[in-house]
């Protein structure tokens, strides 16, 4: 399936039915009159979030959505049905902004939630309701009332639990696949990974989500590369793994500074969440390499050489023990999250 995670639909809801002109004329009743019934109201726009989506596939192709209109009133005061609601079904993740894709209008990140954002026209009165002592025989009726449209634009945020970030070719792809069943594609050129991925690390009854995120250059805030467009799937993680990659004489320092000003460039606060290092692809390096880029990376991250994980995702080698910590920060996190309240459609 094609991932999407931005699309700009137009939707409206129903407008209300008319209402109805009639008289009732009915053998061996004396007195007749108008008995003409309100139309019915028009269809809502209902946006639901299911959990067997991951992208917004569905709404590049098709990009009007409208709900039907209600039913006109009937004689013998029978009021119009109700016109068919449409019902967006969209990810966990999604937000609702407005055309203008400045301010997030709904968020939406737990299956099963359900939200009438446009409600359909109210029906038109019919002639029965526009009977008075003066005037017996009323030919008016309402016209239904229009419903609500506007364009509007869909963001899908990935929810994962571990967000995985790098430089082009750092090895997040590899990482992912190595880690759980996701096969992205891996290959030996930068930019292979072209769109998000998501994975499930699975440890007995626990499961983590890993979210793979295109690689960053320097400049990609100013739209170099595949710029920032796919930092907003990480927004909602707990956790960032920045890989580094150290094979090949690499400047590990200036790798690691390149990603962070990205996300300092980017905001949403994404330089404030907790970080873990990793220096990856330790097959391709000796001993020695090792320990000296070790120590590059550390004085420039700020920390200890030991605090840096060392792995290799070709090999496996610190796979591993990296999932298993990562496992042990997100069921730490879980136990001191509050509960939410239960979600009410």
């Amino acid at each position: 399936m094609r991932f999407l995670d931005e699309a700009k639909i137009f939707i409206k809801s129903g407008d209300g039915g008319p209402g109805c002109v009639s008289f009732r004329r009915e053998k061996s009743i004396e007195y007749g009159g108008p008995d003409g019934g309100d139309g019915g109201r028009g269809g809502d726009v209902i946006i639901e979030c299911v959990d067997n989506l991951n992208t917004l596939i569905d709404f590049r192709y098709q990009q009007h959505f409208k709900a039907k209109t209600g039913t006109h009133g009937m004689g013998r005061q029978r009021t119009g049905g109700k016109g068919d609601d449409i019902i967006l079904k969209v990810p966990p993740g999604t937000q609702v902004l407005d055309e203008e894709a400045e301010h997030v209008l709904l968020d939406l990140t737990e299956a099963g939630q359900r939200i009438v954002y446009l409600r359909g026209g109210d029906g038109g009165f019919g002639n029965t309701h526009f009977k008075t002592s003066t005037n017996q025989g009323p030919r008016r009726y309402d016209v239904g009332w229009p419903g609500e449209e506007r364009w509007v634009w869909l963001r899908l945020k990935l929810i994962a639990d571990v967000g995985l970030i790098g430089l082009p070719n750092a090895g997040k792809s590899t990482l992912l696949a190595a880690a759980s069943r996701a096969q992205p594609k891996v290959a030996a050129y930068p930019f292979t990974t072209l769109h998000p991925g998501l994975g499930v690390v699975r440890r007995g009854d626990d499961t983590i989500i890993l979210a793979d995120i295109p690689g960053l250059i320097e400049g990609a805030s100013d739209g170099a590369g595949l710029g920032t467009r796919f930092l907003g799937h990480i927004e909602r993680c707990d956790l960032l793994v920045h890989l580094v990659d150290g094979s090949m004489g690499q400047d590990v320092a200036q790798a690691y500074r390149t990603v962070r000003e990205e996300l300092l460039a980017y905001g949403a606060d994404l330089e404030s969440k907790i970080e873990m290092v990793v220096l990856n692809k330790t097959d391709a390096m000796d001993a020695d390499e090792i320990s000296l880029q070790l120590d590059y990376l550390a004085e420039e991250v700020g920390c200890n050489p030991s605090d840096i994980v060392l792995m290799s995702g070709v090999t496996g080698a610190g796979v591993e023990p990296l999932c298993d910590t990562l496992m042990q920060h997100v069921a730490e996190r879980r136990a001191n999250e509050v509960e939410p309240e239960p979600f009410q459609p």
